[in-house]
């Protein structure tokens, strides 16, 4: 009897064993697929307005700064004290400035790395949850290919790094229900989270509080869980102190009012929308993952007393409702809640690929990867015979007709293996897209930076001068590249500066520059219809 139960407690070593490898190589395998995801052609592309822009400025600023400034801790923006957010990012972009020079691969690799490392947290994340393997597999896997989680994750902005910093604390909270070890880690996450986007963090920590008052209320008594969220805070009250005793009621007003907590209830420099904003972001964005979403919902519904149903519940209503009824809309304000979709469409996936005997797919999913497959094709058709130089979004538009269409027939035939088509097909044509030039859309609309930079920066115009210029509004992107600030003003305010400075730089457009009537002016220098001139 002793000898069988030794066998048993052997065999049961061995198998636990044998799954912690497995889980080893499935971490370094969705490692390896991110980093190669996240960085390919990284520096590519110029840096887009606004938080590109703007971060990049601050990280620069912060590298420049002679040592014992503590630029690192009072950050600047032009100069000027800067209290939107905490500097961590900016911090981290400094460091790879420090030995990578200052360039776009450096600006974004931060973001990406932290970003790319959430891909295996999400799996981990699953293996907490899920009694299958193969729904963190499918979770992971989805939110691997996830067109926003990739694009803005590789950006030099801060919610790529934000949702890696939010799981890495899901996950300690889930597993401090087993070992009370990770509460440090809790307080860990929590800290970063709250360096990274400040008030935001706060507002994900509420998440996981509320699934523990549902899950395991016990642990919101724990001692060890309060001393590991009592250290974490520790970084925090010392960041926010220092810019109190610095600043004063600046900061308090400017840093965590007017650009922190006024986003809820004023639309920030005119960033607003309708309250079904981010629910068309999640239908523009998520395909072919939204196929799955309806059935997933259903699913974690009927499921609802199980832990895992109770966190995707929490996690995506609560962080859905909030940012909704905030009146400051933003695209990238709906990150964190895809890793939440990728989770419930997982879950889904795992049944699908467990049915027997032969599956009968739904015959919705089935026209929809149909209805992908044809719209796909004629996106190819139309950059291979109207567009003609846009052979990069041919070829991605051809892999995703070609993805589609073949997951629609092996659906149809009721083959398990339509699933490992489409993370293969989804993550090629992810690939080959990040490879093109065209992954920062945003860079089409309007004239690009780096030409008028470059002519601003040939000029001889000093570093710190102000420039005025009649374009609509500034951008962080052109003051990156010019090293110098770029303000934009209206034609009255333009004549006024003509008159009043002793030596204007004007960058103009020829409209401007014909209303403004100018009697006499030099020419510095011209670039994509601007031209930049002074008395």
């Amino acid at each position: 009897m002793q000898g069988q139960s030794f066998a048993w407690g052997r065999s049961r070593n061995q198998l636990r064993y044998r799954s912690k490898w497995i889980d080893r190589l499935w971490i370094i395998g969705l490692l390896l697929a991110a980093l190669l995801l996240f960085s390919i052609n990284l520096g590519g592309v110029p840096l887009r307005d606004w938080d590109e822009g703007t971060v990049a400025q601050v990280a620069r600023e912060i590298w420049r700064a002679p040592a014992g400034s503590l630029r690192w801790l009072y950050p600047t923006l032009g100069g000027q004290p800067y209290y939107n957010k905490p500097p961590l990012m900016h911090v981290f972009i400094a460091w790879a400035y420090s030995w990578g020079a200052v360039n776009e691969w450096t600006t974004r690799l931060p973001g990406a790395m932290l970003t790319a490392i959430s891909v295996p947290l999400l799996y981990c994340i699953g293996r907490e949850i899920f009694p299958q393997r193969q729904a963190a597999i499918a979770s992971a896997l989805v939110y691997l290919t996830m067109l926003p989680m990739v694009r803005h994750g590789r950006l030099a902005m801060l919610d790529g790094a934000m949702v890696c910093f939010f799981l890495l604390m899901m996950l300690c909270v889930l597993r401090s229900r087993r070992d009370l070890r990770y509460c440090l880690g809790v307080g860990i996450g929590l800290c970063l989270m709250c360096l990274t986007k400040g008030i935001l963090g706060l507002l994900l920590g509420a998440i996981a509080v509320l699934f523990l008052l549902w899950d395991t209320p016990r642990l919101l008594w724990s001692s060890y869980m309060w001393l590991g969220v009592g250290i974490g805070s520790i970084p925090v009250a010392f960041w926010y102190g220092a810019q109190w005793v610095n600043y004063g009621n600046i900061f308090t007003s400017v840093g965590m009012v007017n650009q922190s907590l006024s986003r809820v209830w004023t639309p920030v420099e005119g960033n607003s929308g309708p309250p079904w904003y981010y629910l068309l972001e999640i239908l523009k964005y998520t395909w072919p993952w939204l196929i799955f979403l309806p059935p997933s919902w259903r699913l974690i519904w009927e499921n609802r007393n199980l832990s895992w149903a109770k966190l995707l519940l929490v996690w995506s209503s609560v962080y859905f409702v909030a940012i909704t009824l905030m009146n400051t809309k933003l695209p990238w304000y709906v990150i964190p809640i895809y890793p939440s979709l990728a989770l419930a469409c997982g879950v889904q996936l795992a049944q699908v690929a467990n049915m027997t005997p032969k599956p009968y797919y739904s015959r919705i999913w089935i026209a929809c990867l149909a209805l992908l497959a044809v719209v796909a094709a004629v996106g190819s058709i139309y950059f291979m015979w109207f567009v003609g130089s846009e052979k990069d979004l041919e070829l991605v538009f051809a892999a995703v007709a070609g993805t589609m269409a073949l997951a629609a027939v092996l659906a149809a035939q009721g083959d398990r293996q339509f699933l490992v088509v489409l993370f293969w097909g989804s993550y090629l044509s992810l690939l080959l897209f990040m490879n093109s030039n065209n992954w920062v859309w945003e860079l089409a609309e309007y004239y690009p930076v780096k030409p008028v930079a470059a002519m601003i920066q040939n000029s001889g115009v000093s570093q710190g001068q102000k420039i005025y210029t009649s374009f609509a509004y500034g951008r962080p992107a052109l003051d990156f590249y010019s090293d110098r600030t770029v303000i934009s003003a209206s034609i009255m305010e333009l004549k006024e500066r003509w008159q009043q400075d002793a030596h204007p730089y004007l960058l103009l457009d020829e409209s401007a520059l014909q209303q403004l009537e100018l009697k006499s002016y030099q020419r510095l220098g011209a670039a994509q219809g601007w031209v930049l001139i002074t008395k």
